[in-house]
């Protein structure tokens, strides 16, 4: 049985730790010390440790051979750390000090470091072009594991576009009538549920090349009015005006615009072929229809 260290423990790590059976020892790495009883209730033993204090991660030294790096990196607080991830840096620094290197670290990063591509079908071969200090951050964490690879770990990137399940979806948006694009004016984007990206980060544990990135898309392509015409039509709610570019821009905010001001169709053919796993929501409207039935069981 090997270590396993959870890092970010969030909604994917919760859908991922059911689907880790009893081959791993799983430790959680924990900011909030009330969490504990949950992750212990579900098997996990929790280190109660912080990745902006970097003095509380001695308690990782040492502890894993295997690390899902979860936790996304936190906003810059200076102009100089602005696209920096520090926690990655931070992180890497704690697991340099151990004897024996991890043999293997996934990582979740975002499809966001491409840029924009206008609208056209991408591969992991696309040159990473990221435009906004999010993406930005979610790069310099990408190389900073390259790196750490290159002293003999298998680090495996999983790259995700827009999460969605049950409980991640733009209900609120639609009921407040936040205007989409008109269709010749509208940006692709792409789409994971999140039971199925933590399926994918299993498979990258047991699967996933060393120094490799991945696509961790689903099958659809959809310009991103459809989607939410999608979630409207689904849930019983009216569709979103459409507008046009200045007049949806002056009416949403400034991180709602940034998310269209990209377009791009991912590939997720090297995912299939190599981590070797079936998405259970390969296509949107599944995972719509599914969300659907879950709400109406808990009415």
């Amino acid at each position: 049985m090997q270590n396993l260290l959870i890092v970010g423990c969030g909604d994917i790590a919760r859908r991922l730790l059911p689907l880790l059976g009893r081959r791993y020892r799983v430790f959680a790495l924990l900011r909030d010390r009330d969490q504990s009883a949950f992750w212990r209730e579900q098997g996990a033993l929790p280190i109660v440790a912080d990745l902006d204090q970097p003095a509380s991660l001695r308690r990782i030294v040492g502890l894993a051979q295997l690390v899902v790096h979860l936790a996304p990196p936190a906003e810059g607080k200076s102009r100089r750390n602005e696209h920096r991830d520090l926690r990655t840096r931070q992180l890497l620094a704690a697991l340099a000090r151990q004897a024996t290197l991890p043999q293997r670290i996934v990582y979740i990063s975002t499809s966001g470091v491409y840029g924009d591509c206008r609208g056209e079908r991408i591969d992991e071969t696309r040159p990473a072009r990221p435009s906004s200090a999010r993406a930005r951050r979610r790069m310099d964490a990408e190389r900073q594991l390259r790196a750490f690879g290159q002293r003999g770990v298998a680090v495996s990137i999983l790259r995700a576009p827009g999460i969605y399940a049950a409980d991640r979806l733009p209900l609120e948006r639609l009921r407040q009538g936040l205007p989409v694009l008109h269709a010749d004016d509208d940006v692709y984007t792409n789409h994971i549920h999140a039971d199925d990206l933590a399926k994918l980060t299993l498979a990258a544990l047991r699967h996933g090349r060393a120094n490799r990135t991945y696509n961790a898309c689903d099958d659809s392509e959809l310009a991103m009015g459809d989607y939410f015409d999608l979630v409207a039509d689904r849930f019983g709610l009216p569709r979103p005006p459409r507008l046009t570019r200045p007049e949806v821009q002056a009416r949403i905010s400034p991180r709602q615009w940034s998310f269209m001001s990209e377009s791009r169709r991912l590939s997720n053919q090297r995912c299939k072929r190599e981590l070797r796993s079936r998405l259970r929501y390969p296509q949107v409207c599944d995972g719509l229809d599914a969300a659907w039935q879950e709400r109406m069981s808990a009415c």
